[in-house]
């Protein structure tokens, strides 16, 4: 989310929550400025969906991990270059054949109560406990190391049931250690996602099954802030731990939260105006833009792409039909078979105006600044001297030359939309769809927040355009008018296949986990995917008797797609061969059209007092959450002044990256 990211990031929150999130983690996620004072220590804004958890071990969704990543350290943290820096470790090192990683704690870290009273020190066995726990507690995010840490995967699948045989242990009070089944030239970025966090035995078993609910006292805290105050839908605070190891580093003292329901956009530039909130996305296509430009209009700030990729997914077997017209079985079974028909997702691929769809949040000038055309961003890793996405798109290209020869899958413009294309491949499914006894037209649902204006507008747009693009008299979207509790049952919440109601969504998204293109892959593996619900499917491995989901993964080629992932999954002592693999697995994901990718995080105009680039940055983890190291000025940033800092930021940044490269 981010970095929910990175777990899940996503993104069927209110429309306000992820602007909110977009200007804390990329107008945020920023460096510093002249301009900064230091006597602003509260920081204000706006949140949109409600925690559930507090478990920082178990949880992947953004809402989550975009609080609690604040309340507790790991064992590194990324500082606002992207660096991966000391944390709870001082130091670490790797041994020669890369499968074991030994960390050395620093003393003296205390584990406070929510009253920021000493309960405990820190120390290497709460790692222990903290994997442990994950697994007893069926954590979400298991899979980020379940098959990394050796022993692990047969302790969770109960092939074995010690749990001192798996591949962490205390060597001592201040030295942890975990030992690999395969070496992971990323591993060290997966230490600052939730799963590896410590968690204090004793305490733990005097919380029991209460442990991370959503009571300030349900854990303990060692991060740079407590929890002061959550009311549902009303107000989150964050108050500075008095007894954190680097509170030099917390300039912000108080983070508060209030809920706002998305329903008054406009209303956010006039909460920051009168110095309710301190940063606020702007809206060009409402009204109150008018005023924005007369007041703020050199104080208009465009956050960066992102790590994070929002897209449409479809509902491969849908099951649950609560949000629906439909009213027969047969209008039901041929929407079914619509949807995995690949020329069919092909031709709402191509009917779909991307930039249409982005503006009606950020205005025309903004509509194509975030789209993203492939799940793994194009520069996330590089393949032999080139960028990742120039690789994939070669490949994709190879794979199906008629359908992509002039493809360009580069980032800040729509590479699919090609009505003339869509009616071609309408018009193919069509021919195969009535032969099967599919009658035309295909209705698909589309669930959207009713008082979520921005996207309620978006999802309009969206049906305009296929409508547009492939004919009323092939496709009709119809759009599912929802509570914001039922539409996030629907989507986001939904945890199985099963439960997820729709035939298309908007509502899901991914950030990654870790510095490895097999974050944003692994997860539609037809086995053990954490995305499969999105697209109404199960984790074979988990489900209980029969998988209900299993022709629909056949008929749309799940296997074949779980074997290129593999095939590179396997490939740990050449990077290139590595990443050229997942680049070949992404193209195969791409052309089979099961998820259409739309935006990144970022890309959206807003106003800010955040200093730019003073946050921490990251592509993967929890470490772009984070409030520390973020500093607040007293005036609102200018265009000018972000650009400037931007300009310094990218060159430290590039400076690093080629001294990476050297000593490599």
């Amino acid at each position: 989310m981010r970095k929910f990211k990175k777990g899940l990031i996503i993104a069927a929150l209110a429309a306000v929550t992820l602007l909110a999130a977009c200007n804390k983690s990329s107008n945020a996620s920023s460096s510093s400025n002249s301009g900064a004072s230091t006597s602003v220590t509260t920081y204000n804004n706006v949140y949109g969906t409600d925690p559930t958890t507090l478990d920082y071990t178990v949880s992947s969704r953004a809402t989550n991990s975009s609080i609690y990543a604040n309340f507790v350290d790991g064992l590194l943290e990324n500082n606002k270059y992207g660096e991966l820096i000391p944390a709870l470790a001082k130091s670490w090192s790797v041994s020669k054949d890369g499968l074991t990683y030994t960390y050395k704690l620093r003393k003296g870290v205390s584990w406070v109560d929510s009253e920021g009273n000493k309960v405990a020190t820190v120390k290497a066995q709460d790692f222990v406990t903290g994997l442990k726990h994950a697994v007893a507690a069926k954590s979400e995010t298991l899979y980020v190391v379940q098959n990394s840490i050796k022993g692990l995967n047969d302790y969770v699948t109960g092939k074995q049931k010690d749990f001192s045989k798996v591949g962490v242990k205390a060597v001592d009070d201040y030295t942890v250690q975990y030992t690999l089944n395969q070496p992971e030239s990323y591993w060290n970025s997966k230490t600052t996602y939730g799963v590896l966090f410590p968690v204090n035995a004793k305490f733990l078993s005097s919380e029991g099954k209460d442990f991370g609910s959503m009571k300030a006292s349900s854990i303990l805290y060692n991060g740079g802030y407590t929890l002061a105050n959550f009311t549902a839908k009303s107000v989150i605070e964050l108050k500075a731990n008095p007894s954190y190891w680097d509170k030099k580093n917390v300039n912000i003292k108080t983070v508060k939260l209030t809920y706002n329901d998305g329903s008054n956009p406009d209303g956010l530039y006039k909460s920051f105006m009168k110095g309710e909130i301190d940063s606020s996305r702007v809206y060009p296509n409402l009204p109150g833009y008018k005023q924005v430009l007369k007041q703020s209009k050199n104080n208009i700030v465009w956050s960066d792409q992102d790590a994070a990729v929002y897209n449409l997914t479809f509902n491969l077997s849908r099951q649950t039909y609560n949000l629906t017209d439909k009213k027969t079985t047969k209008a039901k079974d041929d929407t079914k078979k619509a949807i995995l028909n690949k020329d069919f997702r092909q031709a709402i691929s191509f009917g779909f105006d991307k930039a249409a769809y982005n503006a009606q949040s950020v205005g025309e000038a903004g509509s194509k600044k975030s789209l993203r055309n492939e799940m793994t961003p194009p520069d996330f890793v590089t393949i032999n001297g080139q960028k990742y996405g120039t690789v994939l798109q070669k490949d994709l290209q190879s794979l199906d030359p008629s359908t992509y020869k002039d493809i360009d899958l580069a980032d800040g413009h729509d590479a699919t939309y090609n009505p003339t294309k869509a009616k071609e491949l309408i018009a193919s499914a069509k021919k195969a769809l009535t032969a099967e006894g599919v009658s035309f037209p295909i209705h698909l649902d589309i669930p959207v927040e009713e008082k979520a204006q921005n996207s309620v507008n978006a999802v309009k747009s969206l049906k305009s355009s296929i409508e547009q693009s492939l004919g009323k008299d092939n496709v009709q979207i119809d759009i599912q008018y929802a509570s914001e509790d039922k539409y996030l049952a629907a989507t986001y919440q939904a945890t199985t296949g099963k439960a997820s109601d729709f035939d298309i969504s908007n509502a899901s998204g991914w950030s990654p986990d870790y510095d490895d293109p097999s974050t944003y892959l692994d997860i539609y593996d037809p086995s053990t995917g954490s995305m499969l619900n999105t697209i109404g499917l199960e984790a074979s491995a988990t489900v209980q008797g029969k998988d209900e989901t299993a022709d629909a993964k056949k008929a749309v080629g799940m296997d074949k797609y779980a074997a290129l992932v593999k095939a590179a999954e396997v490939i740990t002592n050449d990077t290139n061969a590595r990443y050229a693999a997942f680049a070949k697995a992404e193209a195969y994901l791409l052309d089979m059209g099961i998820q259409i990718p739309i935006y990144s995080g970022g890309g959206a105009p807003g106003v800010t007092k955040v200093v730019p680039y003073t946050a921490p940055f990251s592509w993967s983890g929890l470490g772009g959450n984070k409030y520390k190291f973020t500093k607040l000025q007293k005036e609102p940033v200018t265009a000018a002044q972000k650009a400037k800092a931007k300009a310094a930021w990218s060159a430290k940044r590039a400076e690093i990256a080629k001294k990476a490269a050297t000593n490599d």
